[in-house]
């Protein structure tokens, strides 16, 4: 009597029988049918809520010219630094941004400044200064955070602001002998510093007398009239009774307005004659070959308005626009100091890992952000802001800066620039131009943005820095 043995149980002798296929495989049956799939996807492709957001000004001349009030500069800006393993040393043309040094031409003069600056390591919790103390020297910070403390109405300590890397503080030192800290200065982290003795600072300016009566001129307040934000003042008479005589004035502008040419960013894509003629059904290659390389120009086009060092908007905000955090996340505290520093905010922006870390902030104080709605999508917002996502704001270290922003014209904010019309034009400001054929049969397209960001009012951008975005673990 024979044994039967069924597919796949094994048969006597601990053998198994090849199981007999007995029906067309799926693999077989492809060649016999189209797939259905999807149109080519690439992941880079991001919100791009910048570009969507900002007014896009027409620039038909290729540059565009901010015309403002005449501001009297005083320096203020933040210092560089060059790092040699653990040395630290600034870099001499950057201690322009001092009051008493924007007008120094003598790059001799900055070089003998900096290399009598002496570096100095600090702790958290170290008290660097005291309130009364005599200022004998001009501090840099060079990284970390310091707090200045005062004294408030009814005699309670209370924290008055902070800086970070690139201030400068002291700057009586180089003024007055007998100038005191009004404030004390506290460090919030571990960090260094530079200080500039005064006895090292009237050594150099002995062998410079413009910058000794530049100083003496300073010290004694020689400041031309201005108002609370540095522009020419216009005099104004108010409140008077009977026959008063009335100051006469003049809008005065600046006299070298800076002006704002479009960048460009370009690329030559390539596709060979026998795809485009062959492979094009049902989905054309030339189409999606040009649709993911336009969607990776408007990605660039975005980060080069958020970081381009000649006009990004978060490299070109201005320094008195830049708070620091209270403690590190971002926290509702800071999302309300940001906002009160400009009128008119129409959005926060920031990467998602910061909105992350204000989102943890909120759990942990039971605070609720709400969220509003911005051309149809639901997105947080604080305050009633909207906070849009851009992860072209770097994080560097685990931290990284919030931008509160009011845009167009006619409320002198923020702005995008382009010009439409150009020729063969593919999409606003953006061309995609036949380049030919070469040898090889391969046909190439130059692809071409134009764009650029101009800030019209220095408070029309503010940054909130240092945004600490890693959350504890759980």
């Amino acid at each position: 009597m024979s044994t039967e043995t069924s597919i796949g149980v094994p048969a006597q002798g601990g053998e198994s029988q090849v199981r007999q296929q007995s029906s067309l495989s799926t693999a077989g049956a492809r060649n016999l049918a189209s797939t259905t799939k999807s149109a080519p996807q690439m992941q880079e492709i991001s919100s791009r809520w910048l570009l969507r957001m900002l007014p896009w000004v027409q620039v038909s001349g290729g540059t565009y010219r901010v015309n403002r009030r005449l501001t009297y500069a005083v320096g203020g800006g933040r210092v560089a630094f060059a790092r040699t393993g653990s040395r630290v040393a600034v870099v001499p043309p950057s201690l322009r941004e001092l009051p008493l040094l924007r007008e120094v031409s003598d790059e001799a003069l900055l070089v003998a400044l900096a290399g009598g600056f002496e570096q100095r390591e600090f702790r958290a919790g170290e008290q660097l200064v005291a309130a009364g103390d005599p200022v004998g020297e001009l501090l840099l910070i060079a990284h970390g955070k310091v707090e200045r403390h005062g004294t408030g109405r009814y005699g309670e300590s209370t924290v008055l602001g902070s800086h970070a890397d690139g201030d400068h503080l002291g700057d009586e030192a180089l003024l007055r002998a007998d100038a005191v800290w009004p404030v004390g200065l506290r460090a919030t982290t571990a960090g260094t510093l530079l200080a500039l003795p005064r006895a090292a600072f009237e050594r150099v300016a002995d062998s410079a007398p413009e910058l000794r009566e530049r100083a003496r001129a300073l010290a004694a307040g020689g400041r031309r009239p201005q108002n609370k934000h540095g522009e020419a003042a216009i005099e104004l008479s108010a409140g008077h009774a009977g026959e008063h005589r009335l100051p006469a004035t003049f809008v005065d502008y600046e006299l070298a307005p800076r002006e704002y040419e479009l960048s460009v960013a370009q690329t030559v894509l390539r596709v060979h004659t026998r795809v485009a003629d062959l492979y094009n059904q049902p989905m054309d290659q030339t189409e999606h070959q040009l649709r993911l390389t336009v969607e990776a120009l408007r990605e660039r086009q975005e980060h080069e308005l958020v970081n381009n060092p000649e006009f990004g908007l978060l490299t070109n905000a201005d320094h008195t626009q830049r708070i620091q955090t209270h403690s590190g996340p971002p926290t509702p505290d800071d999302m309300d100091d940001l906002l009160s520093r400009r009128r008119g905010t129409r959005f926060y922006l920031a990467h998602p890992r910061a909105i992350a870390a204000f989102g943890r902030e909120c759990n942990r104080r039971g605070v609720y952000p709400g969220s509003v709605e911005v051309e149809g999508r639901r997105v947080p917002a604080w305050r009633g802001v909207p906070i849009l996502s851009c992860n072209k704001i770097p994080i560097t270290d685990g931290a990284s800066s919030i931008l509160a922003m009011r845009i167009g014209e006619d409320s002198q904010g923020a702005i995008g620039l382009h010009q439409t019309g150009i020729p063969d034009e593919f999409e606003p400001s953006l061309s995609v131009r036949f380049a030919g054929i070469d040898e090889k049969a391969v046909i190439s397209y130059l692809v071409t943005a134009y764009y650029s960001a101009a800030i019209l009012v220095p408070d029309a951008v503010g940054v909130l820095e240092n945004v600490v975005v890693d959350g504890p673990r759980g």
